[in-house]
């Protein structure tokens, strides 16, 4: 049985087997230790959503048929700044530089991810991916290599949701 989010994968490919087996149960049980520890319920003082970063801009959500597409079985979000080093591409920058879309680097940054996933035999919720792309800006039109990270964590609602992002974002 494979615990891959990628369809076909084997089953050292991709996500650990803890993170695929955390459940919301076990955060509740978290809760309570942590209530036990502290004493009474304490008050949320702020709580920064998924979806709040979504509807700011912070994260940029990857349309889910183009990552299902490319293999995942989870939403993916790249954070604004992976979104504008590696898929961010204009009309503007096809005529200066080379014709692409952002489709097609989007397409090139989930590929890139998954690839990276399968090779990482499961050793963990983080995987270093390595890209080669024609950075924006200038006239450049030689791919060059740029690195960012994919790691796989709870969204919202304890669900697994992807994030690519920046090395030293977090």
């Amino acid at each position: 049985m494979s615990n891959s989010l990628i369809p076909g994968a084997s089953d050292y490919d991709g996500i650990s087997e803890d993170a695929m087996r955390w459940t919301p149960e076990e955060q509740h049980d978290r809760a309570d230790a942590l209530t036990e520890l502290f004493g009474g319920e304490a008050d949320v003082i702020h709580a920064y959503t998924r979806a709040r970063a979504i509807a700011d801009g912070v994260l940029v959500p990857a349309p889910a048929e183009l990552a299902r597409e490319a293999g995942f079985r989870v939403p993916v979000a790249l954070t604004a700044a992976a979104w504008a080093d590696c898929v961010e591409w204009s009309d503007e920058d096809s005529r200066r530089q080379t014709p692409q879309d952002e489709t097609g680097r989007l397409w090139d940054v989930l590929n890139m991810t998954r690839f990276a996933i399968r090779r990482s035999r499961g050793g963990g919720s983080r995987v270093t991916v390595e890209l080669y792309r024609v950075p924006r800006g200038g006239k450049a039109r030689q791919p060059r290599r740029v690195q960012f990270v994919a790691c796989i964590g709870p969204g919202d609602n304890a669900e697994p949701v992807m994030t690519i992002m920046q090395p030293d974002e977090d």
